[in-house]
């Protein structure tokens, strides 16, 4: 399975490696991420996401319910 987020949408980035004499080759940024549960009050139950770092600092900010919800909106998350 591919390393994408699956609260967010993010996903690996492809750039170079710049040497000192300018030499360029590619290669790719890989996604910071994590496997976690969260439990959902709405639901009852538990669930578990591949989520980035970057999605955990938005669930802190405004909570699991609401950034689930909105990556349900942007299609990201199926149900």
């Amino acid at each position: 399975m591919s390393r994408v987020c699956e609260l967010t949408g993010k996903r690996a980035m492809v750039g170079n490696n710049v040497s000192h004499a300018l030499n360029r080759t590619k290669r790719k940024f890989k996604v910071n991420l994590v496997k976690k549960r969260f439990y959902l009050p709405a639901e009852d139950k538990w669930v578990t996401l591949k989520v980035s770092t970057r999605a955990l600092k938005n669930i802190n900010k405004k909570g699991v319910e609401a950034v689930i919800a909105e990556a349900r909106a942007n299609g990201f998350l199926k149900k």
